[in-house]
């Protein structure tokens, strides 16, 4: 069965194909031809023969040095069948739309990673007649961005680094930053990116916390009045929403780490307003061992 961050992994390439050029330069260092246009092809490779033969995102790229079908590939663990269907796929692409194919793998799992990056090779030992080199983007190679400053230069990089970190302990650090970030995109993308990162979260903290940070964002976006406010350029009554989903994700993520929080603690969260302090409790809230660690040197 296709899991949720199977097809978050390579869709989000669909919604931002320029994504999988920029971590071609940037995070794989290979010198990717500057882009001019990209267009969503179908993955379907069956033949007339009744074997259905697809792959996940297949996207043709073209440049001033050359067209090119770029070949995304998410893969959740090891499984030596691609060392077959992989090279069947590059040349059956190349055959039928003579461009030059690319293989991209993505995976969430570092031992799934060195796996897929190995070569595939047939022919005599010492001269192979077929050489596969993929190019492997995992948390190996995708940093996890937590800076606010980075994630504001590429929002749908940083939504692909929580992606890719999905399954590690180090996916929360990311969330709040990019929960901010998001409100600041339109709402149709912000939506769909949302749901992205949402799909690739495996830790139950992790998804508790972003469906919590992303709650005001998702109504502000579909609220009709919300519309109107954008149209004028104003955000006019989201702040107390925001405040209060910020104060229950503190109180949140103390519960989900079985600690245990009094109810003056309780009150005093859900009765604070500002914001700052809330963002200064909500950090403290995933490393405190008490619910009084919170309010430390206050």
């Amino acid at each position: 069965m296709v899991s949720s961050s199977h097809e978050g992994l390579h869709r989000v390439f669909q919604k931002d194909p320029a994504l999988l050029t920029r971590a071609c330069q940037n995070l794989l260092h290979v010198p990717f031809p500057k882009p001019r246009e990209f267009a969503v092809l179908n993955a379907d490779l069956t033949e007339i023969e009744p074997i259905e033969r697809r792959v996940d995102t297949l996207l043709r790229v073209d440049t001033d040095e050359g067209n090119f079908l770029l070949v995304v590939e998410a893969q959740g663990r090891k499984d030596e069948s691609k060392r077959s269907s992989w090279p069947y796929y590059l040349s059956y692409l190349h055959a039928k739309f003579g461009l030059q194919p690319v293989l991209i793998v993505v995976t969430q799992s570092r031992s799934t990673a060195r796996w897929a990056a190995q070569h595939i090779r047939y022919g005599l030992p010492g001269w192979p007649s077929v050489i596969i080199r993929p190019m492997v983007l995992s948390p190996e190679n995708v940093p996890l961005i937590t800076d606010e400053k980075e994630i504001a230069k590429d929002i749908t990089l940083a939504a692909f680094s929580a992606m890719t970190h999905g399954r590690g302990p180090d996916a929360a650090a990311i969330l709040e930053p990019l929960a901010e970030a998001l409100e600041t995109f339109d709402s149709e993308n912000a939506t769909v990116f949302a749901h992205l990162v949402e799909s690739c979260l495996v830790d139950d903290q992790a998804r508790k916390i972003w469906s919590g940070l992303m709650a005001p964002v998702k109504y502000f976006f579909n609220s009709p009045v919300a519309q109107e406010v954008r149209e004028e350029g104003r955000v006019e009554g989201r702040v107390e929403g925001r405040v209060e989903t910020q104060a229950r994700m503190t109180l949140n993520a103390l519960e989900c780490r079985d600690i245990e929080v009094p109810e003056s603690v309780r009150a005093r969260v859900m009765s604070c307003t500002n914001t700052d302090q809330l963002d200064l409790w909500f950090r403290r809230a995933m490393h405190a061992t008490t619910a009084e660690d919170l309010f430390v040197g206050e």
